[in-house]
């Protein structure tokens, strides 16, 4: 196989990262036999230096094979971003195996978390002279879709939420109400196939031979004098990438549950641990946004970015609660009562649902009106999702 080092000039930066990474998780497993702060700390640095080499290697792969390819970098960048969630999905199958009620917390959480980084992102985007910065052609046409979709989801979700919560009483007393195995079987599926849809007609809508709609639609080719990278070298890129990523999420959810116990014992309340979860949870996607970035490569960066927001009620949050049912059903995690409950639906779960409907009302509405920000729609959406944030936090 040809050497990586070789086919990309990036290529060292991801080995030295992964490098370092890699030694700080086996300092922090084999050498060190206590579980205090000090390994905490060695496993979340390692893990993150992972994380962040497996998202450059990742990124080196999809801009290959966009070139190779010829398809729209923004489709490129979906790609990667999806792939982006296996540390996350990783990190948080192990709290929902220690916590499943504050695991579920947390997956929601990461939707406000992403929602804010793309608010942030959109500040740092190129502008024109009326001091507005352009969207890709494939995000304001079907990504805007996602986000009307999460704010019906949320919605309809949070309100039954709340019904199921008034009148989920029996002949005698009150049953504590809880969604179910089969409840969070029939939402993951319902759920996951609007993914499924919707990554079938990005890839067939922008990507291969069609009519560009704006320059941003275009697709990528290689340079006059660059070498295409090799297949098999692109797939080592690829394959490589997960794999780390998967060391590096385990490492960061160690990290995190440390954390969060040590927040939990200084008097913090429960969403604020919770959205430090969320935070760590969504450093895949953060390290390929501003990789991509600093690389000029914006369509991927703004894939990843709304891939943030739009893979989380999508893809995390559905395989989170199909993880959960399999998880109760197979004993791995007892279950609430005789009936199969699974989360438990009171104010903590029900309020991070419910506020998820107004950042993806405020985002959809940014977005499809022109398919530009301007400064004002910009600062409404770090202001809202700011909003919804600090509120979860000092009043969760």
């Amino acid at each position: 196989m040809p050497d990586p080092t070789e086919e990309n000039p990036h290529s060292r930066h991801w080995l030295w990262l992964m490098t370092i990474g890699l030694a700080l998780i086996a300092i922090a497993t084999f050498l060190l036999q206590s579980h205090g702060l000090l390994l905490a700390i060695l496993l979340g640095s390692g893990g993150l230096l992972v994380v962040f080499a497996a998202s450059e290697m990742m990124i080196i792969a999809v801009d290959a094979y966009a070139k190779r390819q010829k398809i729209n970098s923004f489709v490129a960048g979906t790609m990667a971003g999806l792939s982006s969630n296996i540390p996350e999905l990783v990190m948080l199958a192990f709290i929902l195996v220690a916590t499943p009620r504050v695991g579920f917390i947390v997956t929601v959480l990461t939707l406000h978390v992403g929602a804010a980084a793309f608010g942030l992102y959109c500040g740092i985007l190129p502008r024109d002279i009326e001091g507005d910065a352009h969207l890709p052609k494939p995000l304001v046409n079907l990504s805007t879709d996602l986000y009307a979709a999460a704010a019906g989801v949320f919605f309809s979700l949070g309100v039954i939420m709340m019904l199921m919560k008034v009148f989920s009483v029996d002949a005698d007393d009150a049953v504590p109400a809880a969604l179910n195995i089969a409840d969070l079987y029939v939402f993951g599926a319902v759920l996951l196939t609007i993914q499924v849809v919707a990554t079938t007609r990005l890839v067939k809508r922008f990507s291969g031979t069609h009519s560009p709609a704006s320059i941003d639609d275009v697709p990528v080719s290689a340079g006059r004098h660059e070498k295409p990278m090799p297949i098999r070298t692109m797939l080592a890129f690829g394959i490589a990438g997960l794999g780390v990523s998967v060391i590096g999420g385990h490492s960061v959810g160690e990290f995190a549950s440390v954390l969060v116990e040590e927040l939990a014992n200084a008097g913090y309340s429960e969403m604020f641990g919770a959205v430090i979860l969320s935070v760590f949870a969504s450093a895949g996607a953060f390290v390929m946004i501003g990789s991509a970035h600093f690389q000029g490569k914006y369509n991927i960066a703004m894939a990843n970015a709304s891939g943030a927001i739009t893979q989380v009620p999508f893809l995390v949050l559905p395989i989170a609660m199909i993880l959960l049912a399999v998880f109760t059903q197979t004993g791995v995690i007892p279950a609430l009562d005789e009936f199969g409950g699974v989360i438990p639906i009171d104010m903590h779960t029900t309020s991070a649902i419910l506020l998820g409907f107004p950042s993806m009302l405020v985002l959809w509405k940014a977005v499809q009106d022109d398919g530009k920000v301007n400064w004002l729609e910009t600062t409404t959406m770090i202001s809202i999702f700011m909003l919804v944030i600090y509120l979860l936090v000092a009043h969760g």
